[in-house]
């Protein structure tokens, strides 16, 4: 019996389609699957009637989440930390990286770029924790080396005010060498030609990074902008919950752990769902905006 190309084809390469079975097995079944779940933010969820058993309630979930009085002051204050972390942290890794390819000195590169790396494998948890030490009014090292200038001992995380930059800085401490990995590789691919052509040329360093070094990691680093802002109101739970306090609730009280009070200690798994939902939504459309934005401006993007 004949067989069709498409057959031969799969029996040819069956190697690869094995490989790639995985990870499609792995998304479908972990991914895609729980989320049909999530018609749950349509329902008024019971137990005993179970998720498909549930009544339609339509958008009410919707509804009341927007109606609710914290709707605004959820939605900025996730909108601020995720916009304050992205154009912080964007930049950082870039310039480490760049600062990295310009040392010579290979045991000094290798040195800094460990210990850029490391804290990238300390947990959340620990990182809170150290932070919330550091920053303690009583015994912390902050507040001891500002007692050495005269200055008063400060709540950092009793004060609203200071909760995005410990967020954020703190953050960036922990993934900047890693990010900056990403770009050493992007530099490591930049034709040997251009520094060589730049170099005949007369250029000093900096012309050479503006000129040769910039333009040949912009892709890289235009993928990771896309993605970066398409997460932008998908900021870290873990963190932002660990560093929060009754005193500094108003800055950091964002929708991830409003969900996270809500479905899971207030037991309203319906409302829950839906915030999140919403949460999504304007994810997907940030990232559609700025995938299309980066296109026209760059001529990179992720389709």
């Amino acid at each position: 019996m004949a067989t069709s190309p498409r057959l031969r084809r799969i029996r040819r390469n069956w190697q690869l389609y094995l490989l790639v079975a995985v990870p499609v097995a792995y998304f479908a079944i972990f991914k895609y699957i729980p989320m049909a779940n999530a018609v749950i933010a349509f329902k008024d969820y019971s137990v005993l009637d179970g998720i498909w058993g549930s009544e339609w309630v339509g958008f009410r979930h919707f509804r009341a989440f927007f109606d609710n009085p914290v709707f605004w002051t959820l939605v900025s204050n996730t909108f601020i930390l995720s916009a304050y972390f992205l154009l912080a942290s964007f930049p950082i890794p870039i310039i480490l990286a760049l600062a990295l390819n310009e040392v010579r000195r290979g045991f000094f590169q290798r040195t800094v770029q460990l210990v850029t790396y490391a804290p990238y494998f300390i947990s959340t948890v620990v990182v809170v924790s150290m932070t919330i030490l550091i920053l303690s009014p009583s015994v912390g090292l902050a507040n001891d080396a500002l007692g050495l200038f005269g200055i008063p001992s400060i709540d950092f995380l009793g004060n609203p005010d200071y909760f995005r930059h410990i967020y954020v800085w703190s953050d960036i401490w922990q993934t900047a060498g890693y990010s900056a990995v990403v770009y050493m590789a992007a530099l490591s691919g930049v034709d040997p030609g251009l520094y060589e052509a730049a170099r005949v040329d007369g250029a000093s360093r900096l012309q050479k990074i503006i000129h040769v070094d910039l333009p040949g990691i912009m892709p890289t680093a235009a993928i990771i902008l896309i993605l970066g802002v398409g997460n932008i109101m998908a900021v870290g739970f873990e963190k932002a919950f660990l560093l929060q306090n009754p005193l500094n609730l108003s800055k950091s009280e964002i929708i991830a752990t409003y969900t996270y009070k809500t479905g899971l200690l207030n037991a309203d798994f319906s409302q829950a769902t839906a915030v999140g939902l919403f949460n999504s939504a304007v994810n997907l459309v940030l990232l559609i905006v700025v995938n299309r934005v980066a296109k026209r401006v760059s001529g990179s993007g992720l389709w």
